[in-house]
């Protein structure tokens, strides 16, 4: 057994990073200012989409997304196997979630599911890039077309996922991003929203710093005005220059990020494929690129239960997390909206026993090797 706990992730932050926050700290301009629009350039040029509207997390940026979508009263559908974050900001914008069942494979929203759940009000469909596999883009689309609906892609899972050539979040109308510490790149707290429509990004800079039409960047600068006007009611989800310091060069960095976390994941999978207790996601039938956001492990025994492997692993100091349980299974979704289980059988049996392992850049193979040796040795000793 290992001597020191394995934590189930931690952000790689270097000296680069470090040193930007300082410079920020001692230029006195803290809050949204020219860094925030820096990080928006380098990202909006990084997946490849005209705008990028940085906000204080991903979270926010769902919420003002749907908001300025004008989705209210409407239906929308989305997976349930994903954090509650996706649902709550429908609900928190006055949307009805409908859920479409998952893929058991891929864990991804399945399409033919989308298309046999769907009704003439569902204004909408939110695909999310589970652990950081493309949905099946095309055909999302298809339908979303067919049936005159929008396409928000949850990208929260998704800095480095490519579809058939083509970044996540640049297929919708909208693609929104997680910097959040467990997150391929990290800006401590913080998302982006990207969109090629100027008139919704627009919107969304309105609604993330409480629909003014100018931000303390433009009031408070040499050449700016300290005039403004308030255009609609909006929230305060700005991101700060010192959150935008970090993901400047988190973002330089998260391809060699990915692909030191790609190792992990293949060593997890080459020693781990045939142990017959568990099951792991697979790859789709389509051209993609995988960043390896998460590593997930599915219990197929019934000999215990995914909170007591998850026990066991912790008294073998190893740490684990668990993405996701179902959402509609939720205590409020079942209490105060009436879901019930057997609406998502996949996703339910999924989420009772999904689990995910260490996985992080700056692991190495040794730890990754632990992980397999008490999860195997967990699973011999049941």
């Amino acid at each position: 057994m290992r001597e020191k706990f394995l934590p189930f992730c931690l952000p790689e932050i270097g000296e680069e990073e470090i040193q930007e926050v300082a410079d920020s700290m001692r230029s006195g301009w803290i809050t949204t200012g020219p860094k925030v629009k820096r990080f928006e350039d380098d990202f909006a040029m990084f997946v490849g989409r005209r705008n990028a509207v940085a906000v204080n997390s991903a979270t926010a940026g769902l919420h003002i997304t749907y908001a300025a979508c004008d989705l209210k009263g409407k239906k929308v559908m989305t997976t349930p196997l994903t954090f509650a974050a996706t649902v709550n900001m429908l609900l928190a914008t006055g949307c009805e979630p409908v859920f479409a069942d998952i893929d058991p494979r891929t864990l991804n929203i399945d399409p033919r599911q989308v298309e046999e759940k769907w009704d003439d009000d569902v204004a909408a469909v939110v695909p999310v890039h589970f652990a950081g596999v493309p949905c099946d883009m095309d055909a999302i689309l298809r339908i979303a077309r067919m049936k005159n609906a929008l396409v928000i892609e949850d990208c929260a899972h998704a800095v480095g996922t490519y579809y058939k050539g083509r970044h996540a979040g640049t297929f919708g109308l909208a693609g929104v991003f997680s910097f959040h510490p467990i997150k391929n790149m990290t800006t401590g707290e913080g998302g982006m929203v990207v969109t090629e429509n100027d008139e919704l990004a627009e919107s969304l800079r309105l609604l993330r710093f409480h629909g003014m039409d100018k931000d303390a960047w433009k009031r408070y600068d040499r050449s700016g005005k300290a005039t403004y006007d308030i255009i609609l009611p909006g929230f305060k989800y700005n991101m700060l220059d010192l959150q935008a310091a970090i993901g400047i060069h988190q973002l330089k960095k998260v391809r060699s990020f990915n692909e030191k976390r790609r190792e992990i994941a293949l060593f997890y999978r080459e020693n781990l494929k045939d142990v017959e207790q568990i099951a792991l996601q697979e790859d789709p039938g389509y051209d993609f690129v995988h960043p390896w956001h998460l590593f997930v492990v599915i219990l197929r025994t019934e000999d215990f239960g995914r909170d007591e492997m998850i026990e066991r692993l912790k008294e073998k100091n190893i740490g684990t997390g668990i993405h996701f349980p179902a959402v509609h299974l939720f205590k409020y979704y079942t209490e105060k909206l009436g879901y019930t289980k057997g609406l998502c059988p996949n996703a339910e049996y999924v989420g009772e026993r999904i689990f995910s392992l260490p996985l992080y850049p700056n692991m190495t193979l040794d730890d990754a090797k632990d992980v397999v040796e008490a999860l195997k040795d967990v699973l011999a000793n049941k």
